[in-house]
């Protein structure tokens, strides 16, 4: 059985996929208010969506019943589905939204790689957002995941090794990479003691990171003014607090104090183009990496 339902026929032209699946970290709401700001108030259309009863557990993700004065009008249900977008420069986007698979991680992580390839997706972005002992103060730093050490370099990385439970979107990045579809993930670093709040510069430098590597069009102003005037209540809330001052200015000093080389970080001014990212991918298929 099929996992998934293709909605019409449509071809795109070379088109980014940009992934965003609740349901793993997401530091103030970042990834989803960036994938948010970008749908909204453009044209969209269905181009696949997957079975939820193969893949929700809906005790878990429990539909959402409306009722209206003591009638239940109607339920609805979590969705994961795959949208076709124009960016302002009329590039083909497609989004991957919903909540993360609860099972069947392996299928499902086929089918997207399965409709990558039949639509011709040029490069996949998955969008992230993690807490960090970052200050407020200063512009959010991205840092990436990537699957060659040079993209690595060349986007930013946090250095180090680590091991960490993964998402879905880890999962696919992998996959679609073995596939020959070039894949990425950018990482907003969200200041630890606001990401239970939403954190609109991070979904500001997630969009401005996404248009740059993806070379594609997506406006980020309101993002940018909504950051400002959250920048605003929270100084007016640490300025209440020696501790939470002390705390900040400490921070500040971390930051400013890591160099270049030890905190390589993401210069959406440095990115490289998807066309780049896609000929790395190949040397590095071809064995030449």
């Amino acid at each position: 059985m099929d996992l998934y339902s293709r909605l019409g026929e449509h071809s795109y032209r070379r088109p980014v996929l940009v992934m965003c699946l609740d349901g793993w970290i997401d530091a103030g709401l970042g990834a989803a208010a960036a994938v948010t700001a970008v749908l909204a108030g453009r044209p969209t259309e269905r181009v696949a969506v997957w079975d939820a009863d193969e893949l929700i557990d809906h005790r878990a993700r429990r539909p959402v019943l409306h009722v209206d004065s003591g009638v239940a009008r109607s339920i609805a249900w979590p969705d994961i589905e795959l949208r076709a977008m124009l960016d302002d420069a009329d590039h083909d986007v497609l989004v991957l939204t919903g909540p993360e698979p609860d099972m069947r991680w392996h299928r499902f992580s086929a089918s997207v790689v399965e409709l990558a390839k039949l639509l011709d997706v040029r490069l996949a972005v998955g969008l992230g957002a993690f807490p960090a002992p970052v200050p407020h103060t200063r512009p959010v730093r991205l840092v990436a995941t990537a699957p060659t050490p040079e993209l690595a370099s060349q986007v930013g990385f946090m250095p180090g090794s680590i091991e960490v439970p993964a998402g879905i979107q880890a999962v696919l990045e992998r996959e679609l990479t073995e596939a020959g579809v070039p894949a990425l993930g950018l990482w907003a670093r969200v200041p630890h003691y606001v990401v239970s709040m939403p954190y609109p510069a991070a979904s500001a430098a997630l969009v401005d990171g996404l248009a740059s590597v993806a070379g594609v069009v997506l406006p980020s102003a309101e993002l940018h003014d909504a950051a400002s005037r959250a920048r605003t209540r929270i100084d007016e809330l640490i300025a209440n607090s020696e501790e939470h001052r002390s705390m900040v200015a400490q921070l500040e000093g971390q930051v400013d104090g890591e160099s270049a080389a030890a905190q390589p970080e993401l210069d959406p001014s440095r990115l490289p183009s998807g066309d780049e990212i896609a000929a790395e991918l190949e040397r590095f298929l071809r064995g030449e990496g």
